[in-house]
């Protein structure tokens, strides 16, 4: 098991966004989508946003982590966010808010009503925001039955840490059949051994950032990311692993019996499955299936990486892993929205600088190649 890598190819899973005069995905835009989606279990739509538009999403995340009472979430590292080298949290439903994730989905609406029916509940809208230092995720599958959406609000580089993602990962009926009928024992090995890479990836870097002048660690955060008791699902702790106390990568996973089949089918599993690193320019918008197995890795460059993001129910989610993998703001939990409202919603004008993104979908027409 050597150095964990990615390739940084996607052209395969992407799809150059082409609005109708409504300002919607064309009908043969929509059919690309679908199937690349359905193939892969990810879709990048590239261009689906204008600058001006990505702009606006950049600019509700900076007001959003500028604001120190934020409501940070609890889905990806906590010890990260605590250290400041993530800063994951959800974003308030303010009218400019609502009609930026509104307008996304209506432009979308092609490709999400394929799997989100209009009652389906929004179980978050939130900023994915990560600097130096940060640790890279194991690789995981969300809870199941959600369609989640990233849109690069500002381009993202390799550096960065834009989101790794194992394609045809992704479960529905009969899924498991493929490889043989054995698919899904196939793919937690896959799992098992990135993960085995990651783990020893990030030890390395957090033993390298002891001496760092870039990234140097803060007052206890070596031994909280490395010896705590703490819950955290995406650091190399050393003492929950060896206690078998992370669901994500733990001793107890690591048998005699998974030892030999990772061994065995180490040909075969780098044949049947590809681990693919995204880096979304400006305005592109990553959809994909909650259940593909997928990581957000390290940002090894100085400059942040910020995502605008939010996920859709496509079928009934019980509110123990709705918490378990999403951070709805007390907002939304107050005043819950679902598929439909977003479908529907009008935002009011707003005479600020931060423009709802339907008040520009049916100007951007001519900039970008309307049916």
């Amino acid at each position: 098991m050597n150095e964990f890598t990615a390739s940084s190819d996607t052209f395969e899973f992407e799809v150059p966004a082409v609005l109708d005069r409504n300002g919607k995905l064309s009908d043969d835009c929509v059919r690309q989508a679908r199937t690349v989606m359905d193939t892969h279990g990810l879709v990048i739509l590239t261009n689906l946003l204008s600058d001006e538009e990505a702009d606006a999403g950049l600019e509700l995340i900076r007001q959003t982590i500028d604001d120190p009472d934020r409501n940070r979430g609890s889905f990806a590292s906590e010890t990260d966010n605590r250290y400041a080298r993530r800063d994951f949290c959800s974003l308030p439903l303010t009218p400019p808010v609502k009609g930026f994730a509104a307008g996304l989905c209506q432009r979308l609406e092609g490709v999400l009503s394929e799997y989100c029916g209009r009652s389906r509940s929004l179980l978050e809208v939130t900023t994915l925001t990560s600097y130096l230092g940060s640790s890279h995720q194991y690789v995981h599958r969300d809870p199941s039955g959600v369609i989640s959406l990233f849109a690069a609000v500002e381009d993202v580089s390799e550096q960065q840490g834009g989101t790794v993602f194992v394609p045809g990962t992704h479960m529905y009926g009969g899924s498991e059949s493929k490889h043989g009928g054995d698919a899904n024992a196939l793919s937690e090995l896959f799992r098992i051994k990135c993960n085995y890479r990651i783990f020893l990836h990030n030890l390395k870097k957090l033993w390298g950032m002891r001496t760092s002048k870039t990234a140097s660690l803060a007052p206890g955060e070596f031994l909280d990311r490395v010896f705590s008791k703490k819950w955290d699902q995406h650091q190399p702790n050393v003492l929950r692993f060896a206690l078998g106390k992370n669901s994500q990568f733990s001793l107890a996973m690591l048998g005699p019996r998974t030892l030999w089949r990772l061994y065995r089918y180490r040909d075969v599993l780098d044949n049947m499955f590809h681990l693919i690193q995204t880096a979304p320019r400006k305005g592109s918008v990553i959809l994909y299936r909650s259940d593909l197995l997928h990581a957000g890795p390290d940002n090894r460059s100085p400059q942040p990486r910020r995502f605008f993001s939010m996920s859709i129910a496509r079928d009934i989610v019980e509110p123990k892993f709705w918490n378990d993998g999403y951070s709805p703001h007390p907002t939304l939990v107050a005043d819950p929205m679902c598929f439909g409202d977003l479908l529907d919603f009008l935002p009011a004008p707003v005479p600020s600088r931060v423009p709802a993104l339907l008040s520009v979908v049916s100007t951007v027409g001519a900039d970008r190649g309307v049916d």
